[in-house]
């Protein structure tokens, strides 16, 4: 079973003035004359990591990290304003052109799996190959599977009643605008401890078995209140996509090789997401892991995408 490449660090890096206040960070590592791949993180509002890096060959890859508005290193931290998917692509564009890409694979994970597809749709000429992992696409179900009680709660009773118990609806229709309502107040200690508890939640269902290690990172403060707040924003608004806009515009991407790799006990994004777009996708491979759930970070999720990256690169070049 195959392990992440070595630790490296970037050789460059870039914070990017994009519409005011936002400053996009931007880091840059592994062969400079390389294959370029875009890592698209999840969340949207969780930001990269150094493991981030290491999905890829080094001596292959040209590997292109950004944090999204609002998160990691991007600065005004968790903030909203003008933070929508449509922002996001215009972002990705203006770091494509900064760095003098022509054409470059995206690599992105649950919420960064939704922004690569819009983003090929949007610009299909510009994306040699995607690579995708925990696929979510955006359709009120999927939406409501997580944070409206439609589904996880069943398969986590006990970690739910710590979410619903922390806020309660008291006359909003869903948690997600019960959430909104706090995360976006006027009450400090209100905002983070709801943060606290919707990023827990998450960082709770996100394996096929608890990993203490990725609650302890989702709920660490500065995270969770970039992942809560900016999520909370998204999934209010529907990602500012219209109704089943991916898979309605699939045809735009017939052509573009796709790779996607979805654990068999995602209980973050069901698998049916992912069986949902291979199906439409013709030019795509769906690999369903027996022993995962949603994290990028179990094994068998892990080797998947190595050999994803590799089989990628031998493919494209």
């Amino acid at each position: 079973m195959l392990n992440l490449y070595p630790a490296i660090q970037p050789y460059e890096q870039h914070l990017l003035s994009v519409d005011e206040p936002h400053q996009l960070y931007i880091e840059v590592c592994g062969n400079p004359e390389g294959l370029p791949v875009l890592f698209v993180h999840g969340g949207p509002g969780a930001g990269c990591s150094e493991d981030h890096r290491r999905y890829f060959d080094p001596n292959q890859y040209r590997i292109i990290l950004f944090d999204q508005r609002g998160a990691g290193r991007s600065t005004p931290h968790a903030d909203l304003t003008s933070n929508t998917t449509q922002a996001l692509i215009s972002d990705m564009e203006r770091i494509r052109e900064l760095l003098g890409v022509e054409q470059w694979v995206l690599f992105g994970g649950s919420w960064g799996s939704t922004l690569s597809l819009v983003y090929a749709q949007t610009y299909p000429e510009r994306v040699a190959g995607l690579i995708l992992r925990g696929i979510f696409l955006n359709r009120p179900h999927d939406i409501d599977w997580l944070y409206n009680g439609a589904g996880a709660n069943c398969v986590f009773p006990d970690y739910w009643e710590d979410f619903t118990t922390t806020v309660k609806l008291n006359g909003h229709k869903s948690y997600v605008t019960a959430y909104n309502a706090v995360l976006t107040g006027q009450d400090e200690v209100a905002r983070m401890a709801a943060a606290k508890a919707w990023s827990s939640w998450e960082g709770r269902c996100i394996a096929l078995q608890l990993s203490q290690e990725a609650v302890e990172s989702l709920s660490d403060p500065h995270t969770a209140l970039s992942l809560a707040r900016i999520e909370c924003h998204y999934m209010l608004n529907n990602c500012f996509l219209t109704p089943n806009q991916i898979l309605n515009n699939i045809e735009k991407i017939s052509h573009i090789p796709g790779i996607i790799v979805h654990g068999r006990y995602d209980m973050v994004c069901t698998v049916a997401n992912a069986w949902a777009l291979h199906k439409a996708w013709p030019d795509s491979t769906l690999h369903i892991i027996p022993d995962a759930g949603h994290s990028s970070k179990e094994p068998g999720i892990v080797d998947a995408l190595v050999r994803a990256t590799q089989k990628m690169a031998q493919q494209l070049r």
